[in-house]
């Protein structure tokens, strides 16, 4: 049995370093100005429009709706996000910055998030579909594929809520 394979550990090393960043980002964000890396990276996805409703942020951010959701609660309790309902469609909700989450956003360096976004789409396409193939296959063996992908670095919400 041979205890080390350089494919596997290659593999292993790249996605270390990616988790690496994410997670310092995070912390930097939250040390620095009190929101998540996963909160940082909604906010700057909302200054990029005067509103948008959770779909399209979802969209934006590239994230799964139920996940998205979970950070806009969390930053509208502390007055970064508005939220009100639309007035074309009562049933959607649009969400704005607020002027504190502007502020902070002045205050923020660029989230790790958007520079892992501009290096996958800056792949060639073949690559990028084989990437994301082999990630689901990843994330299937892993028994994992079956679980909504969360913002990276957000906790899920409680039950009683945080």
């Amino acid at each position: 049995m041979q205890l080390r394979n350089d494919d596997t550990t290659a593999v292993l090393d790249g996605l270390r370093r990616i988790v690496r960043v994410l997670r310092e980002s995070s912390r930097e964000a939250e040390a620095n100005l009190g929101v998540s890396g996963a909160q940082l990276f909604a906010l700057k996805a909302l200054s990029e429009a005067p509103q948008l409703s959770l779909s399209q942020l979802a969209e934006r951010t590239r994230t799964h709706q139920s996940s998205v959701s979970v950070v806009v609660k969390r930053l509208v309790r502390r007055r970064l996000v508005a939220r009100k309902s639309s007035p074309l469609d009562g049933r959607q909700v649009e969400l704005s910055l607020t002027p504190r989450g502007r502020a902070v956003l002045k205050r923020a360096p660029h989230a790790a998030q958007d520079r892992l976004i501009l290096a996958v789409e800056a792949m060639p396409r073949a690559e990028r579909k084989a990437l994301g193939r082999s990630l689901g296959r990843l994330s299937e063996a892993m028994g994992a594929a079956d679980t909504a992908p969360q913002m990276f670095f957000e906790e899920q919400e409680q039950r009683g809520g945080s």
